[in-house]
């Protein structure tokens, strides 16, 4: 089976329309944290599966998301945190490593493991495009595909 999942993080209180054309056929979100609006994360559990982790900037939500989530979709296994300082020791058998805070892409495979930030999905921060990925998974493999969305001021 062929999944679409798409992948954000530090949404900072702005989900932009062409971020949810981008997600609008994907089967899971996953969101890397730093939403600052938990109405977002409504939007987006109607669109699909939702995975999300708690960002430095989503501390005071009376129902606080977990720090870091450790799953499995179509046979990839993953691990989510928000700050990369926080990945865990011992990755044990996850292929993909998800985070966010820099707000800047960042995908790269270390010691057979994907490493990716999607970047900054809300608000332009320090200069950088307005990015995210799209993942395609089928049969335990799968590829990644940068977004770069078009900003216009908001």
């Amino acid at each position: 089976m062929t999944v679409k999942i798409g992948i954000i993080s530090d949404t900072h209180g702005l989900l932009r329309q062409e971020v949810v054309e981008n997600l609008k056929d994907c089967r899971y979100i996953l969101h890397a944290g730093d939403v600052t609006d938990p109405g977002i994360l409504d939007q987006l559990r109607v669109m699909g599966d939702l995975y999300a982790v708690q960002g430095n900037n989503d501390r005071s939500w009376q129902r606080p998301l977990a720090q870091s989530l450790w799953f499995e979709i179509e046979g990839v296994r993953f691990f989510m945190v928000h700050n990369k300082k926080d990945v865990a020791w011992d990755l044990k058998d996850r292929q993909v490593v998800i985070f966010g805070h820099s707000h800047k892409y960042f995908q790269e495979i270390i010691d057979g493991r994907l490493w990716l930030n999607p970047g900054s999905c809300g608000h332009s921060r320090f200069g950088g495009d307005v990015t995210m990925a799209v993942m395609i998974v089928e049969n335990g493999s799968y590829q990644v595909e940068k977004i770069v969305i078009p900003t216009v001021a908001i």
